[in-house]
């Protein structure tokens, strides 16, 4: 445990001397504790004896007030002093651990189950701040507690003090087995607790797909099965802790039993006062307490140990998609979003290739040698089959991924070399799979519009109007406006009250309000119907005029918005070039657009297994919101939804 407090050190600024203070306070109530015996002894001794007055009597009862009001107020004191602080160290971890959570790449999410996060960010900083407040603290007092108190049984009666001590013996052999089951118990049952969390995030989230199946009773027996194995969990570290808890109990009782026993002897042969051993048996009535909360208390601080280690687990993770060390990249000037419209960024892919971090060696890479330029003010679509890495490639633009090898160039610029904000303020991506805030409609579009527009400190809130106006009229997102409280509606978790078109046109309409230079496009049309889907074409037209666009494409209209179409085919770029050259040259091409042409998604022409100059590949999967996922791509709006983007959605 003692290694584990110095990395608390960052969160522990400014609260140590308010820490000691309590211990301090805690400390002396403990001793203050430990003299009311001595009072005792001595009333017992001296004022209880023959001929002893009254006066002397009711001093000793008012000096025994005193102590006990006096050990009241020194309590009162550590809580006072403790635990104030205490809240500040959990919220401090808790804001480091979602800091660390917003850095930390996207590769570390999708390996990393969300319960377990969630029981991190707050079972166990709860925990850990119920230790600092409480455990720290007693674990300390009553060691120092029970020392002070043998030093004083042995003065009483070295005797008597020595068989006490020797009830300790057992104690502290027991304890060492105690340690490593316990800790073993809190790990597992910690661990067991993130995955449950993880469960029932997955069902709450889900719960259309139970319903509509009718699974919810297999649901329901999974996280039974997962709490029941959790049940036994705890109720084996409850048996551990009871245990020794038992042992730590029973043990000095006993010890008690003999020492009384021994004790009369030697009163009855004069070896022994009688204060001096009502002094002592006062002195392990306090020593009780202490002695019988050690097991808690170890038990709490073994789990504090577990929740700090988890804790750094993912502290410790390394973050690498961070800033250069030096620089960053290019001019603010090219990123500010003030003259965004007015010119776009050149992009280029230089020999790119990208392997997930835990792929082996010997896998195929999802990317391999991609090279595409793309030119200032160039709209790009990239078609290609399921798997081919289309959504993997376009989001190392922002780098949400970054490359195994070669370059991503913005303006020339390895994306690397620029800083993450200024790249990100630089670049725009609308995904796939919307995924909206619970929040408003208002601060859901506007999430990544330039600071100096819709930024808390921004000077003309009428800019910020107007460029909610322009996104949502682009995005054909104007059902916003026929919500119950218009763009100020609070859409719920994940928006998922919305249809799935109308998810899909806010997530359009935020990355439009952004103002990139770059503006990403993965597939963020797929559950519109063709009419609307043709009308936001036509916008996007319009608006992205001087804005490099790269749009991964499943339909021909959106092929239509291009410059140029680059075809991905087993993770190299197959051949560039206008739609019409394409179709002259490339069967793949032909084969890819006739599909189109048929109303079919990519996925029902993987499913046929039948493709003319291009060999079918096996689906490769790509990160969460990429193209080809299950259930995605298929939905699509109804007529009555491109008018007033309130029917008509398909979820």
């Amino acid at each position: 445990m003692l290694e584990a407090i110095p990395r608390l050190s960052p969160y522990l600024e400014g609260i140590r001397w308010r820490w000691a203070a309590g211990l301090v306070s805690a400390m002396l109530a403990g001793l203050v504790a430990l003299s009311i015996p001595q009072v005792i002894q001595q009333l017992v001794n001296s004022v209880l004896r023959p001929g002893g007055s009254t006066a002397d009597v009711w001093g000793a009862v008012w000096l025994m007030a005193g102590l006990g009001i006096a050990e009241g107020l020194l309590i009162f004191g550590r809580r006072f002093f403790i635990l104030p602080p205490a809240a500040g160290v959990e919220n401090r971890a808790r804001i480091a651990l979602f800091t660390r959570l917003q850095r930390l790449p996207v590769s570390f999410h999708d390996s990393w189950p969300s319960g377990q996060l969630l029981s991190r960010s707050v079972g166990d900083l709860s925990l850990l701040r119920r230790w600092i407040a409480f455990g720290t603290v007693m674990f300390v007092v009553s060691i120092v507690t029970i020392v002070v108190g043998i030093v004083l049984l042995l003065n009483s009666s070295w005797i008597l003090g020595l068989i006490y001590l020797a009830g300790a013996v057992p104690i502290m052999w027991r304890s060492f087995y105690f340690r490593n089951d316990f800790r073993s118990a809190s790990r597992l049952s910690q661990d067991q607790a993130g995955d449950l969390a993880t469960t029932v995030e997955e069902s709450v989230h889900g719960i259309r797909v139970l319903k509509a199946f009718g699974r919810g009773g297999e649901a329901l027996e999974g996280f039974r099965g997962q709490a029941d194995t959790l049940r036994g969990t705890e109720v084996r570290k409850a048996t551990v802790l009871s245990q020794f808890i038992a042992l730590i109990v029973a043990l000095p009782e006993t010890v008690i039993g003999i020492s009384l026993a021994t004790g009369v002897y030697l009163v009855a042969t004069g070896e022994l006062s009688v204060g001096a051993l009502a002094g002592f048996f006062a002195t392990t009535a306090v020593l009780a307490g202490p002695v019988e909360s050690v097991g808690q208390l170890m038990g709490m601080s073994l789990s504090a140990k577990t929740a700090i280690d988890r804790h750094f687990e993912v502290m410790d993770t390394a973050v690498d998609i961070a800033d250069p060390a030096t620089g960053t990249g290019p001019d603010s000037g090219s990123a500010s979003g003030s003259d965004v419209g007015s010119r776009g960024s050149s992009l280029a892919f230089e020999g790119v290739g990208f392997r997930y971090p835990d792929a082996t060696a010997e896998s195929t890479p999802i990317l391999r040698d991609v090279t595409l330029h793309l030119q200032s003010g160039e709209t790009m679509a990239l078609v290609g089959l399921t798997g081919s890495g289309k959504s993997t490639l376009v989001q190392m633009v922002p780098r949400l991924y970054d490359a195994t090898s070669g370059r991503v160039l913005v303006d020339g610029v390895d994306v690397r070399d620029h800083s993450l904000l200024e790249l990100r303020r630089t670049v725009s991506i609308a995904f796939e799979d919307a995924t909206l805030f619970s929040d408003s409609i208002r601060n859901n579009v506007l999430l990544g519009a330039p600071p100096e527009i819709a930024g808390p400190d921004a000077a003309d809130p009428q800019a910020a109007e107007e460029l909610l106006t322009l996104a949502l009229d682009t995005a054909q997102a104007q059902f916003a406006y026929s919500m119950p409280e218009g763009v100020d509606t609070q859409i719920g978790e994940e928006g998922l009250s919305l249809s799935g078109g109308q998810r899909q046109r806010l997530a359009l309409a935020r990355a439009i309000a952004a103002q990139p230079e770059i503006l990403v496009l993965d597939d963020p049309l797929s559950a519109l119907d063709v009419r609307t889907e043709e009308v936001v074409t036509q916008r996007l037209r319009s608006v992205l005029a001087g804005t490099t666009t790269l749009i991964v494409a499943h339909r021909p209209s959106t092929v239509a918005l291009a410059d140029r179409v680059a075809v991905l085919h087993e993770g190299a770029i197959q051949d560039v070039g206008t739609h019409a050259e394409l179709l002259g040259r490339s069967a793949g091409y032909r084969f890819i657009i006739s599909s189109f042409e048929e109303d079919k998604s990519i996925e029902s022409v993987m499913d046929s297994g039948v493709i003319t100059g291009m060999t079918p590949v096996v689906p490769t999967p790509e990160p969460s919101g990429g193209d080809g996922e299950p259930g995605h791509g298929k939905g699509y709006d109804t007529g009555a939804g491109a008018s007033t983007g309130t029917e008509g959605d398909r979820p």
